[in-house]
């Protein structure tokens, strides 16, 4: 059994120095985003399809001072994930390590991972006409657990981090980490908690945990993550009247191919004759 890995971002450490978005955009070779200057430091509004991992900035007041809130936004990798239950052809799967890989070759750009994430992860590209996200490195982490978790190993983001701000390893340990964390930052911050460590709500927790200050909605999270409620309508009547379809849909060729033999070989075998 595969051990189950994961990555834990501690905001409070992160200079929002961005080079995680650099490391993800140099190891996955990523194109550039056209992001016009509009006087605010957040250079990406929104991850996108060249674009797998941010930086959010938030700049406002507390106590009379200015304080700006970072936090590294990617795939969630959740432990039951919107975009899984709602791909028709399975291009993306819950790996028994806690990544939410993707299958480019199974993609068929239909869209319903970006509609039923729960955290607006997935973009299909205008180009290619594929879905993308990030798969958390999962060549590199497949080293990394091979290799006894040698840290050069270690997704591109995580391994760039000069603050520690990223860290990365089992998913065991980055729990306690998180959990340790979380003790010192309540001493100062009361409304400090973990996010996605839990597994008690719909999405049950993930692969990408963070330790966070303030309450989630600050950085631009929903507070209580759930699944998408377009989920059980596409679960429990499109997905099969579609699979119904597509099935009436090769019945109805195959049918039509024996009855065209048939009455084709007739027509055929007539005009011979005329």
């Amino acid at each position: 059994m595969a051990v189950e890995i994961a990555m834990l971002h501690d905001v409070e450490k992160c200079s929002a120095c961005r080079g995680c978005s650099v490391a993800c955009k140099q190891w996955k070779n990523l194109p550039a985003d056209n992001t016009p200057f509009d006087g605010e430091y957040q250079s990406h509004k929104d991850l996108s399809s060249k674009t797998y991992t941010l930086i959010r900035m938030k700049e406002r007041m507390v106590d009379n001072k200015v304080r700006w809130d970072f936090l590294k936004f990617q795939c969630m990798h959740c432990g039951i994930a919107g975009c899984v239950l709602g791909c028709p052809t399975h291009a993306l799967q819950k790996e028994e390590t806690g990544i939410v890989s993707h299958s480019n070759d199974k993609c068929i750009g239909c869209g319903y991972c970006e509609i039923n994430c729960t955290f607006g992860v997935p973009h299909v590209d205008p180009e290619t006409k594929k879905s993308t996200k990030c798969n958390l490195c999962i060549d590199r982490v497949t080293k990394y657990i091979e290799n006894g978790y040698d840290r050069k190993y270690m997704p591109s983001c995580a391994k760039t981090c000069t603050a520690d701000a990223i860290l990365f390893g089992t998913r065991e340990e980055m729990v306690k980490i998180a959990n340790e964390r979380l003790e010192v930052l309540k001493k100062k911050y009361p409304d400090a908690c973990t996010y996605n460590v839990e597994t008690n709500n719909s999405i049950q927790g993930g692969a990408m945990m963070y330790v966070l200050p303030y309450k989630p909605s600050v950085y631009g999270l929903p507070d209580e993550p759930q699944l998408a409620p377009s989920l059980s309508v596409w679960k429990d009547k499109i997905q099969p009247a579609g699979k119904v379809l597509i099935g009436a849909a090769v019945v109805a060729v195959a049918g039509a191919a024996v009855v065209n033999t048939v009455t084709g070989g007739g027509k055929h075998g007539g005009d011979d004759h005329e």
